[in-house]
């Protein structure tokens, strides 16, 4: 498992499109499994959750992003997960940590733009 956790300023709409986008461009196996939203008086939770094929693992893995936005305030958290190979330990998780770098390098780049 490999975690991402940032606290910015943005448009809660904007940041799921954006982040949407960029999972399903960077790898022709990502396809978003599902998603689900919920508005709870002013805050917005999204909950996405995608999924691709890793090369170097040999494996589906998953990759889970909660953004949650209040007024201008977004917290977002992305965490990977699958890539292991062991059934009682994890091996190769290169996978999990590629997919979760892929993501971020674009997304602090996006948040460095607002």
């Amino acid at each position: 498992m490999a975690k991402f956790i940032r606290e910015f300023k943005g448009n809660f709409d904007e940041v799921v499109e954006f982040s949407k986008n960029t999972v399903l461009d960077n790898s022709a196996s990502s396809t978003l499994e599902d998603e689900v939203f919920y508005n709870v008086n002013d805050v917005k939770i999204g909950v996405l959750v995608f999924e691709r094929y890793s090369i170097t693992g040999g494996n589906r893995l998953s990759l889970t992003l909660t953004i949650v936005g209040f007024e201008d305030e977004i917290k977002l958290s992305a965490i990977t997960s699958g890539g292991s190979q062991g059934i009682f330990l994890k091996i190769n998780t290169l996978g999990e940590q590629e997919f979760l770098t892929e993501y971020v390098g674009e997304i602090v780049k996006y948040i460095e733009s607002l």
